[in-house]
């Protein structure tokens, strides 16, 4: 394991010294096309999908849906198509799902083309029981349409470091799309610098998101806090240590990039009364809300991109 991905306490401390003098300044918060990611939500979690459970046919139309929008932005392809299948067992149930789907497009970066950011969402959910969709509006359709909402942006506003797009089958069977990932990787982990999940980012009326991972990596909170000093949402930290009633390190796809030594940050609510649940419904999020973190969390993006590379100055 190469040294960028054992950071010392005194590396973090220079960082944290550091980066509120030496991060660049984010562009404006005007970078999402607000009628494009809403409609890219109520699609995934309508009935038509009956909650996007591995190997159906709404899980199919769900993936049809994703590809379509990542050709039309003109993603690069890791060989012939965006599609990676994968077979998996669900560790909890025993249920195998054949011939799941995860879908990884990318953009080569400006400057620093052979060093990765992966930017992650799942776009899976429970399917139908007993008679009721569990259409996951917030878990995950907001998520993935984030993921699609993030790669637009950058197709427009070319990144320094490639970024990987990749929308997750089979989170909710034990996050099986991202461990296939990380043990199949479409380029080596060492050229993978940070892991930037999505996960359950609509469903607030406090106008709160979290930003997890900051005690695993604590060089990454001051750059945070730099690129969110003007948000539209109030970006908070935790639940990611036993300081916290819920440690959230291995709650989604970012756990297994994290086993590998790969810095993350997890973007996310609080769990809500409809988690879970047939209610996580199009109409049961807050669109205004969504849009505001969904900018937010590509400032935070476009901030890292820009800064990798004082990273790789100060460790190497």
């Amino acid at each position: 394991m190469s040294n960028r991905f054992k950071l010392s306490a005194f590396v973090s401390l220079i960082f944290i010294f550091s980066a509120v003098h030496c991060a660049p300044e984010t562009p404006p918060y005007d970078v999402v096309d607000r009628i494009q990611l809403l409609s890219d939500v109520e699609y995934l979690a309508s009935d038509e999908l009956e909650g996007r459970l591995p190997g159906t046919e709404g899980s199919r139309l769900a993936m049809l849906h994703i590809e379509e929008r990542f050709e039309s932005l003109g993603l690069s392809t890791f060989g012939e198509s965006y599609r990676h299948l994968f077979d998996h067992t669900n560790p909890r149930t025993g249920q195998e799902f054949n011939d799941a789907v995860n879908l990884i497009g990318y953009i080569s970066g400006s400057q620093y083309p052979d060093r990765f950011i992966v930017v992650t969402a799942h776009y899976d959910h429970l399917g139908v029981r007993d008679g009721e969709i569990y259409n996951g509006a917030d878990d995950n359709a907001s998520g993935t349409g984030g993921l699609m909402a993030a790669a637009r942006y950058f197709t427009d506003h070319q990144p320094q470091n490639s970024i990987i797009f990749i929308a997750f089958d089979a989170e909710e069977q034990g996050l099986g799309g991202a461990r296939h990932f990380v043990e199949n990787p479409v380029v080596d982990l060492e050229q993978i610098w940070l892991n930037i999940n999505m996960d359950m980012i609509s469903a607030n009326f406090e106008n709160e998101l979290y930003a997890v991972g900051t005690y695993h990596y604590p060089f990454l909170k001051p750059l945070v806090e730099q690129f969110t000093e003007n948000a539209p949402v109030n970006v908070l930290f935790g639940y990611d240590s036993d300081e916290w009633d819920q440690d959230w390190t291995m709650a989604s796809d970012h756990g297994p990039f994290h086993e590998k030594g790969i810095p993350f940050i997890y973007f996310g609510v609080e769990d809500h009364p409809n988690y879970h649940q047939p209610t996580d419904t199009f109409e049961n999020i807050n669109p205004d809300f969504y849009v505001d973190a969904v900018t937010s969390i590509i400032m935070v993006i476009d901030g890292l991109d820009r800064y990798l590379h004082t990273l790789d100055e100060e460790i190497n």
